[in-house]
């Protein structure tokens, strides 16, 4: 037996928090329902009361603030509860005031006569084209409840798809940046005062030691100027690159590297298929998906190779051969969507197009990072090991003289 958290929603419509002894979650949310509460969280640790342990909300909040609030606003439809009672229960869930703010004014807008889908607009910085398109289409089928479990599942795929891409590449960032400190603080601080032994000697130093005290006096006379440099350059980088040019050439150069390239290509075959497959399903229309996944990929050179497949579905060309033209994404994609297309069931295809890429995402990255780490520990070794074999040869040098 063990402890269980829960929060549920009583018949009035309030939250209750608590903790029951059971076997598991199945038999903990079965007897909630036997008390006349639905069961929104269970589990071993507590959620959204004084149990749970907050961590530093950075730059990713709005994601998970979204991501929360369609898993929660699904699970209240799904149970029947009335769409603005079941923004209000979401709205006194949501643990930052910032977007509980956003959630109250959507059931403001919602309570003046507005549609949800026309509600969520309103906040395009947190709803995407997407979001709102496809709560439009569920408002218009009926199937609210469905189109949020559709997007939670969305969310979901595509949140955890980012955080496996980030923190596979936060340990090779922060070998290089630390492998890079150290050889700089070494030429900067720790070199020069080696080489006072030899300013009174007017002994021939070795050759290895010499180039190493001639690049640490660079490196201590301009040092901090290269690095002034090499900030103003990122600075002016990133400026540049978010102009239309520079984001387009930057683009279409990333693709281009080896390994890292075809793991970024795949991620952004995955985010399209993911979105298509979410839209199509919702008999959203074609031309309208492929401008609205369009929109949310992060490579605007991908992206805008999607106006010349856009066009050829006016045409009646289909959409597999338009992709294949536009000669952007993996061939395998085009060959699943004629399947799809031969089949009658776009919306299955686009689904299993896009679990396949995002898994080969995972294992393209897991590749760059299973060379990419040792080459970094490789190049960073034989560097810090030349800089103690020039010093060991200049101290056996001393020695040597000593010995003469």
């Amino acid at each position: 037996m063990a402890t269980f958290f829960f929060r549920a929603v009583a018949a009035d419509g309030k939250v209750r928090t608590g903790s029951l002894a059971g076997e598991n979650e199945t038999r903990i949310a079965r007897e909630l329902r036997k008390q006349g509460l639905m069961p929104i969280y269970v589990g071993l640790t507590a959620k959204g009361n004084s149990f749970e342990v907050k961590l530093p909300s950075f730059g990713g909040s709005k994601r998970r603030d979204v991501l929360f609030f369609t898993q929660e606003l699904s699970t209240l439809l799904n149970a029947g509860v009335p769409l603005d009672r079941s923004l209000s229960i979401t709205a006194e869930l949501t643990e930052h005031a910032s977007f509980r703010f956003i959630v109250h004014d959507v059931l403001r807008v919602l309570k003046g006569g507005r549609t949800l889908a026309d509600s969520l607009a309103t906040h395009a910085d947190y709803f995407s084209d997407l979001y709102v398109n496809m709560v439009r289409a569920g408002e218009a089928s009926g199937a609210l409840a469905v189109i949020f479990e559709r997007l939670a599942e969305f969310e979901r795929s595509r949140d955890e798809l980012r955080n496996y891409i980030i923190s596979s590449m936060i340990y090779p960032a922060l070998l290089a940046c630390v492998g890079l400190a150290s050889i700089f603080i070494l030429l900067n601080f720790v070199v020069p005062r080696f080489a006072s032994i030899f300013s009174d000697t007017h002994m021939q130093m070795p050759t290895p030691t010499r180039l190493m005290l001639d690049a640490s006096e660079l490196v201590h006379q301009y040092g901090w100027w290269a690095l002034g440099t090499v900030a103003g350059g990122w600075i002016g980088w990133r400026i540049y690159t978010r102009t239309p040019a520079g984001r387009l050439w930057w683009d279409g150069a990333r693709l281009k590297i080896p390994l890292l390239g075809i793991a970024l290509l795949k991620a952004e075959t995955a985010r399209f298929a993911r979105a298509m497959a979410t839209l199509v399903a919702n008999a959203v229309p074609l031309v309208q998906c492929i401008g609205i996944a369009g929109a949310t990929l992060n490579n605007k050179m991908i992206a805008n190779s999607l106006a010349g497949v856009a066009t050829g579905v006016k045409r009646g060309e289909g959409i597999a051969a338009p992709m294949r033209k536009a000669g952007v994404f993996p061939p395998l994609a085009a060959h699943l969507l004629t399947v799809g297309e031969e089949t009658g069931r776009l919306d299955n295809m686009f689904a299993r197009m896009a679990d396949i890429y995002e898994n080969e995402t995972r294992a393209a990255i897991k590749r760059f990072t299973n060379i990419f780490e040792p080459l970094i520990i490789l190049v960073m070794g034989v560097m810090v090991g030349a800089l103690i074999l020039s010093m060991l040869l200049a101290i056996t040098s001393i020695n040597d003289v000593g010995i003469q």
